[in-house]
């Protein structure tokens, strides 16, 4: 009796071991009876990402869930931006958040997010990032050339940096372009253009920002030895999802442009400008991105001259830093200096480098 008692003791020991390791970790009950286990890692938005046992990570949506438990503390967020490490649990239609020493019911959308350690981590450093963090830079160097009864050269260096935080976005490019051909002993450069600059803009709230820029452009062939733009304005999130993003952008700017077309005298000309554009980003598949940007720069100082600028490109991840990349940069201006056509393009692809701190 002994033996058969001591046999149902350790039977029913391990029964509950197993059950209790099938029950652990977070529980989501959906509203068609299907039920999710494993551990949530966020609620953005109407989503609920939970990391399972068996599918890995699962996307739910908010509404159809019936009932969730969660037993390990999360990072929950309430309205008024207030945060609680607690657990959470359904109960008779609204959801218990029972802290430390505090417990409070509230309802499901008084729930802003739910993060778990990591995801908070990552959310802190975008909301208040170092000097250094959260910068993205890209570009690649292309050299191309001949050799034989002509001699070609061809070197370019697209650069791009970026960083975002949820306050912010910094941006800046180099863009340059250097060629030279050589046939029966006589060279001359067929090329030769810098183009760079930066832009800062700063969230107002969630759809508005307020944005300044510098731009600095030479080149050769266009006579222009240097032109200098600053300017800001407002900006509008017209649309953002995990795919991508589209800003619209308008305001002013000033732009001092200095000219040299031997023979012809040197010039320079100062304008006022209102401008106006978009900044597009979208990731066509999960390892290829475009970009694009257009400005429209309308002369004030001069009725009926303008200025375009528009920059598109592509890069596919190739390895974890390599990418194959694609660029095109444009620029139009309505009075060139006498002789000189009135657009220029630039464009590169090649294979580049990808780096992200």
């Amino acid at each position: 009796m002994s033996y058969i008692n001591c046999s149902r003791l350790t039977g029913l020991f391990f029964f509950g071991c197993l059950s209790a390791t099938i029950a652990s970790g977070d529980q989501i009950l959906l509203k068609d009876g299907d039920r999710v286990t494993g551990s949530i890692v966020k609620k953005d938005g109407q989503t609920v990402t939970i990391l399972s046992k068996s599918f890995g990570a699962v996307t739910l949506k908010w509404d159809d869930i019936s009932t969730v438990t969660t037993d390990q503390p999360l990072n929950v967020i309430l309205q008024g931006d207030r945060t609680v490490k607690a657990t959470i649990q359904t109960q008779d239609g609204h959801i218990q958040v029972a802290s430390p020493g505090a417990t409070q019911t509230v309802g499901a959308n008084e729930i802003v997010a739910l993060r778990n350690d990591t995801e908070q981590r990552a959310y802190e450093r975008f909301r208040r990032p170092g000097l250094l963090d959260l910068w993205t830079i890209t570009g690649s160097l292309g050299i191309a050339g001949t050799k034989g009864n002509a001699q070609t050269f061809v070197f370019t260096t697209p650069l791009n940096f970026s960083r975002v935080s949820n306050t912010s976005k910094t941006t800046a490019y180099f863009n340059s372009i250097r060629s030279s051909a050589s046939i029966n002993g006589v060279s001359t450069q067929t090329a030769s253009a810098v183009r760079g600059g930066w832009s800062y803009g700063h969230n107002l709230n969630t759809k508005v920002f307020l944005n300044g820029f510098n731009d600095y452009e030479y080149d050769k062939f266009q006579s222009l030895d240097l032109r200098v733009v600053a300017g800001g304005g407002v900006g509008i999130h017209a649309w953002a999802s995990e795919r991508g993003g589209l800003d619209i952008v308008g305001g002013g700017a000033w732009n001092r442009e200095s000219f040299d077309p031997a023979p012809r005298p040197a010039f320079t000309r100062n304008s006022a400008e209102v401008y106006w554009g978009n900044d597009f980003s979208y990731k066509l598949t999960s390892k290829t991105k475009l970009v694009q940007g257009f400005r429209m720069f309308n002369n004030l100082s001069t009725s009926g001259q303008y200025r375009m600028n528009f920059d598109v490109g592509a890069s596919t991840a190739l390895t974890k830093w390599l990418d194959w990349t694609v660029s095109i940069s444009d620029r139009y201006l309505s009075n060139p200096a006498p002789g000189r056509k009135s657009n220029d393009l630039l464009y590169t692809t090649g294979l580049g480098f990808s780096f992200s701190r």
